[in-house]
């Protein structure tokens, strides 16, 4: 449900505070490490508390400040597969997902005639802080599902936590405008291993279709992998197609890059062993932030030079 004007007032004050935060001093320049690991982290639920597989999004925020405090500074996963890094010199590069298209990742909320991002949701907390640090600007990535129940649908339908059905074309268009990466986590979520070829094709092709019947134009090139679960046949998540029954329309799909559901930091781009088909994520969830930073500062975290490295556009 809605939350009362009172308390969203109070909300938006906090998300104004924090925008009127005077920006971290920089991190010292750092010794270019171009073979480093790049932490992609992976989000869930965001709303008042936390638990294994929700965020408090005031513990998301500081989320954020930590990252920014450290020299990460974040990039796409279209951008890390194409090794095109601009991050600055001495800065690392951090991937940031989320998972599941519920309504505390974006939820509106209605001022008169307009709607408006909440300031509590994930996007709201990350627009508040890319106001004063516009480099983080559009550079999140969004895994979702058009079909899933409670309220995973594009973010909210139904009522549910007060988002109507009618909404969820504008929030995909809101995301493509500014620039965030949308990514494919199938039409429901499916257990792929339990899907025939046929099945495994039509989860990630009808999924691609949710995505153009909104008009935003954008190729789903990243797949996150539901449940972390292979399809028997793996080769189905590089390329596939569907022909749509009743129409005999074939959509076909060709992916660049798949995020596992965990194992650690990943490996550069430029790393010999580095596959972009099997990128593994950090959960983020009570001190496994903190903890994990710590991990990536003794194995060796990427550090971009002050020269231009060389990118490669995926096929």
């Amino acid at each position: 449900m809605l939350k009362s004007p009172r308390s969203l007032l109070a909300l938006v004050s906090f998300a104004t505070s924090l925008a009127a935060q005077p920006a971290t001093p920089a991190t010292p320049s750092r010794a270019p490490n171009r073979l480093g690991v790049i932490p992609v982290l992976e989000y869930h639920l965001i709303g008042d508390r936390e638990s294994r597989w929700s965020r408090n999004w005031q513990r998301f925020a500081k989320d954020l400040e930590l990252l920014h405090a450290r020299g990460y500074r974040p990039i796409t996963v279209r951008q890390l597969v194409e090794r095109r890094i601009d991050v600055g010199p001495g800065l690392s590069p951090v991937v940031i997902t989320f998972d599941d298209a519920s309504p505390g990742q974006f939820r509106f909320v209605q001022r008169g005639d307009s709607l408006v991002v909440d300031p509590t949701s994930a996007l709201g907390v990350w627009e508040a802080f890319a106001a004063r640090h516009p480099e983080w600007k559009g550079r999140a990535v969004f895994c979702m599902l058009p079909s899933a129940t409670e309220g995973h649908a594009f973010f909210g339908d139904k009522g549910i936590q007060g988002q109507r059905t009618e909404w969820r074309m504008k929030k995909v268009q809101y995301l493509a405008r500014g620039g965030y990466e949308l990514c494919n986590h199938t039409l429901w979520h499916a257990n792929l291993a339990r899907m025939s070829a046929a099945g495994v094709q039509e989860q990630v092709a009808r999924a691609q279709i949710a995505l153009d019947s909104a008009g935003t134009n954008v190729q789903m090139r990243t797949l996150a992998l539901p449940l972390g679960i292979w399809p028997k046949d793996r080769g189905l998540l590089r390329a596939g197609a569907w022909t749509d029954p009743r129409s005999k329309r074939t959509t076909r799909y060709t992916l660049d890059a798949i995020l596992m559901v965990s194992g650690g930091p990943a490996r550069s781009p430029y790393d010999s062993a580095f596959d972009p088909l099997r990128i593994p994520r950090i959960q983020v969830f009570a001190e496994e932030l903190e903890m994990w930073l710590g991990v990536i500062e003794r194995r060796g975290r990427y550090v971009a030079g002050s020269a231009p490295e060389p990118s490669v556009r995926a096929r």
